[in-house]
């Protein structure tokens, strides 16, 4: 990628696996549960839900299972648990070969997702200092969360880039790629083994250029 100016990464399931986040996320909501309640192995129960593939009310499952389905007043504590808990997670082993080789690209990230989240993320995975701009969608709101493309301007605007020396690597076809493809950005998705999502494309038009597996394959 010789002539490729800007490098964009999305972040969830593409720089780190967001399993580990939900892991992560299932062990603070246990350590809560049991200081106020006495009951153990919450988090392995939640992680066997998660990993049965129903995302779905993953806590009201649990706390059904442990003996505590009455107490659906804890559902809220256990969500702000979840989502504003200090993330113990990694970047995935390539990515973080690939980030830390000397820059010959300018790289910027796009993620969706509440903003506080995100960012708790990109802090415990020390990506401030691996990349040069970070967007965080929801600072704007949801209304602006891809495929929306103010994001997308935004790099452009930032980079002062021509749109074809920009290449975006994602993982999710329903939403990462056909708007940069739209902007005339070249687009690489990732398919991790290990990913939450499989997701086909729902048109042509949101596929990317080209399909790895690893960011050794760039």
């Amino acid at each position: 990628m010789t002539d490729v100016e800007i490098i964009v990464f999305d972040l969830d399931d593409t720089l780190y696996l967001e399993r580990d986040f939900a892991h992560s996320g299932f062990r603070a909501t246990a350590d809560w549960i049991e200081a106020n309640t006495g009951i153990a192995h919450f988090a392995e129960t939640c992680a066997e839900i998660f990993a049965a593939g129903d995302r779905a009310r993953i806590f009201d499952r649990a706390l059904e299972q442990v003996g505590l389905a009455d107490r659906t007043d804890l559902i809220a504590q256990l969500v702000d648990l979840y989502r504003f808990h200090q993330p113990s997670i990694a970047l995935a082993p390539d990515a973080g070969r690939y980030l830390k080789r000397p820059r010959k690209q300018r790289r910027a990230i796009i993620t969706d997702g509440l903003a506080v989240t995100q960012m708790a993320k990109i802090r415990a995975l020390g990506l401030e200092d691996l990349v040069d701009l970070v967007i965080c969608t929801d600072d704007w709101g949801k209304a602006f969360w891809k495929p929306h493309d103010r994001a997308f301007e935004a790099v452009e605007t930032w980079s002062g880039a021509d749109p074809r020396r920009i290449v975006y690597i994602a993982d999710n076809p329903a939403k990462d790629f056909v708007t940069p493809r739209r902007r005339g950005w070249r687009t690489v998705g990732i398919a991790r083994p290990e990913r939450v999502h499989v997701t086909k494309p729902p048109s042509p038009f949101h596929e990317p250029d080209g399909t790895i597996a690893s960011f050794d394959e760039l």
